[in-house]
């Protein structure tokens, strides 16, 4: 008995933990009904009930049924309307949209060069150097 109320309590710390940390690292404009301030609140003092509050709540922002189009860019940065009607914005967009890897990428789809790593022009540059060939400028 003493085990099963042990891990009665440590399951619901944990519950209690996760949706405390869903709630600081959601972005405020999708905090739904209150402030991003006043969930962190309710979630913390209210401990279980502001956490299944939390869940409820939330849920029903990345179900809901909304079908919205990715604003397509030229390489020039300009936008062209006529490509807005031809895609559709996925859960799957929406997804990569949320998360923080996701958040670098260019509206075209491809990931957009955030190190040296990334760049493919400094890669070559780089295996020139280690085999002994002076870089081309």
């Amino acid at each position: 008995m003493l085990l099963s109320g042990a891990l009665l309590a440590l399951f619901m710390a944990g519950f209690w933990l996760y949706c405390l940390t869903d709630v600081i690292l959601t972005p405020a404009p999708d905090c739904r009904s209150l402030s991003k301030q006043a969930w962190v609140a309710v979630v913390a003092v209210t401990f279980i009930g502001g956490a299944c509050a939390w869940l409820i709540v939330r849920r029903s922002v990345s179900d809901s049924s909304r079908v919205a189009t990715p604003t397509p860019r030229d390489p020039d940065g300009s936008y062209d309307a006529g490509d807005a009607k031809n895609q559709v914005w996925t859960d799957a967009d929406d997804a990569i949209a949320r998360h923080p890897a996701g958040r670098g990428k260019a509206a075209d789809g491809h990931a957009a060069a955030k190190g040296p790593d990334d760049d493919p022009e400094f890669l070559r540059a780089l295996d020139r150097v280690i085999r002994g060939n002076p870089p081309v400028s």
